[in-house]
């Protein structure tokens, strides 16, 4: 990933910041031009909470190219409490200990380390809900 894209996108992975749609108020994630659900102009800027509930998921045993450092890990399909799916690797967890439904949070990890440069690269992440 160039150094220039990285950081354009900084807000998406870090604050997990969408739209909402000024027309039928839908909430979007990641940001778009037009509103999937009505097909209008959405450029409002909305910040998710981060919280949500796993929706589905499953552990990666042959990871991607440059992933493979983690593997086996566990990508999970999230529902946001604002309504959007979000997929994201599931952390501080052991696979056998995740279910479908339970509340988990964003937090911000090192994704993957980036060629033979080394830059990390970060993004969001869930976890179980801290009590």
């Amino acid at each position: 990933m160039e150094v220039a894209r990285y950081w354009r996108t900084t807000r998406q992975r870090y604050q997990l910041v969408g739209e909402v749609c000024p027309n039928c108020k839908g909430k979007i994630f990641p940001p778009r031009d037009v509103c999937p659900t009505c097909e209008k102009e959405a450029k409002t800027p909305f910040a998710f909470s981060g919280v949500g509930e796993v929706y589905s998921y499953s552990t990666v045993y042959q990871a991607a190219a440059g992933y493979e450092k983690a593997t086996p890990y566990t990508v999970a399909m999230i529902r946001l409490a604002e309504g959007p799916l979000v997929s994201a690797q599931l952390t501080d967890i052991d696979d056998k200990d995740v279910a479908i439904g339970m509340p988990v949070e964003m937090v911000t990890r090192v994704l993957r380390e980036d060629g033979d440069r080394g830059m990390l690269v970060y993004g969001y992440k869930f976890r179980p809900v801290m009590v």
